[in-house]
């Protein structure tokens, strides 16, 4: 499949019946030269919408479930109303209806129980995006273009890790080419279900929010695709956020390295592990606004060719900074790190940014502030016994903080910079809390104080000339 292209469109790319018909067009033009594989996420706010509806079956709230889900009938109803002739729609309502008493079916069974299993939120939250290929590949085959909704949990394989799975590529791709190579060679696209897979015994799971970025990367991968092009409501991957920098620029290119620290330390353009599984084949990606196609968006690549300073900066306000410090010398500061950092892996949070001193023999680290509590029930799991004996402090929390990133290959070996940059920030009157930067030198990563976030990025984004 050396000329697939994979197009992957975003909650507010389907989020109406209008923007639809924009993305059935780009699909369509596509389709004229070339082999297409689609990807969705659910309408946008439906995610939320979904997962809402099930916290308050949990709390044996009924009357807000079912309101909840007479909401999401009625918009997907509407859509399809708007979107199609009206003897295919109805056909397609029928499948809506389906789709929704599924959804009721597992709804049902938390309002009895007073839960919410995780594999049972994986199955019924993927509910939006199945409802999002019925939804368009029906108006892609209304318009001429032949195409076919097809579920991703039939073809990624995954771990059994609910609601954050990883892909199990070599399965992965067996299941794939099982399904997509015939559908190609009959001149149709699937139009895949992003986010959710299922385990190789058939047990549904998701990828993590956002995880339909990650859908399309890991078909791109497993099916050799030639590109991926990832269709958002923004022009590219930019310098910053221009919600916080107004002169903020899209920059054409950037490596996936960038892309990928840029993702992880909050720019919302792409799942911070969408591009993991195409690294090895140096599939490119193109990130690009489904309101704005003619702009030609930024293309994500395996090296660049010239790569000066620093390329990018971003930042995330919602992160809490955890700090251990250990009291006396029969404990190993390096084996409370260690202890303390393995427990936070189990439970698959991911640690934004870690700084220590070796002298005290204390560190700190960031997380996201929606996994702060997980997190600390998992460090006072784990050094119960510490703590209790006043061989290591109580741990610390500040949530009056904010991630500030500053993201470059051209960083490595350029005099000054660190230094520039802070002290751009310091002329703002704002504190270093903490500094993290690795050896590949391509981040820095700075802790200031939350109230001075904004100023901070604004100041480091002139000082380098973004």
């Amino acid at each position: 499949m050396s000329n697939l292209l994979v197009m992957k469109f975003g909650g507010t790319s389907v989020g109406s019946a209008e923007r639809m018909r924009a993305a059935a067009q780009l699909i369509r033009d596509a389709h004229q030269q070339r082999d297409v594989l689609v990807v969705v996420s659910a309408m946008s706010r439906v995610t939320d919408l979904l997962l809402d509806t099930m916290k308050h079956a949990e709390a044996d709230d009924r009357s807000v479930v079912e309101q909840n889900i007479s909401q999401i009938r009625q918009r997907h109803v509407q859509t399809a109303r708007e979107l199609l002739p009206a003897a295919e729609e109805k056909l397609i309502e029928g499948e809506i209806d389906s789709l929704i008493r599924e959804f009721e079916r597992i709804v049902n069974g938390m309002l009895m129980l007073g839960d919410r299993p995780a594999r049972s939120v994986d199955e019924a939250v993927a509910i939006g995006e199945r409802l999002s290929s019925v939804l368009l590949a029906a108006h892609l085959n209304t318009i001429g273009t032949h195409a076919t909704a097809c579920n991703g949990a039939e073809m990624i394989v995954t771990d059994a890790v609910f609601g954050n799975a990883s892909p199990v590529m070599e399965h992965t791709t067996k299941r794939a080419h099982a399904i997509v190579d015939s559908l190609l060679a009959a001149h149709t696209i699937p139009v895949v279900t992003g986010f959710n897979g299922a385990t190789l015994d058939g047990r549904p799971t998701t990828l993590g929010r956002g995880g339909s970025d990650f859908s399309a990367s890991i078909l791109a991968a497993a099916l050799g695709a030639a590109e991926l092009w990832i269709w958002t409501d923004v022009d590219g991957i930019m310098t910053a956020d221009p919600r916080l920098v107004p002169d903020a620029k899209v920059l054409p290119e950037v490596s996936f390295r960038e892309a990928a620290e840029l993702a992880y330390n909050g720019a919302k353009v792409l799942h911070p592990r969408t591009l993991a599984p195409l690294v090895d084949q140096e599939i490119p990606v193109w990130s690009k606004n489904s309101f704005a196609p003619q702009k030609p968006g930024t293309r994500i690549v395996g090296r660049l060719t010239t790569s000066e300073g620093a390329r990018a900066v971003t930042s995330m306000s919602n992160v809490a900074l955890i700090s251990l410090e250990t009291s006396s010398a029969v404990v190993s500061g390096v084996q409370v790190m260690a202890r303390a950092l393995d427990a936070v892996s189990r439970t698959n949070i991911e640690v934004l940014a870690i700084s220590g001193s070796s002298y005290r023999q204390s560190f700190c680290f960031l997380v996201r502030s929606g996994e702060l509590q997980t997190t600390l029930d998992a460090l006072e799991a784990a050094l119960a016994l510490e703590i209790a004996h006043g061989y290591v402090n109580p741990i610390e929390v500040d949530e009056d903080v904010g991630l500030l990133a500053v993201v470059g290959e051209g960083m490595r070996g350029t005099p000054g910079l660190a230094g520039r940059v802070f002290t751009a920030i310091s002329r703002e009157k704002v504190n270093i809390i903490a500094i993290a930067q690795g050896s590949s030198e391509l981040t820095i990563a700075i802790v200031v104080r939350r109230r001075g976030l904004e100023k901070a990025v604004r100041a480091v984004h002139a000082e380098c000339h973004l």
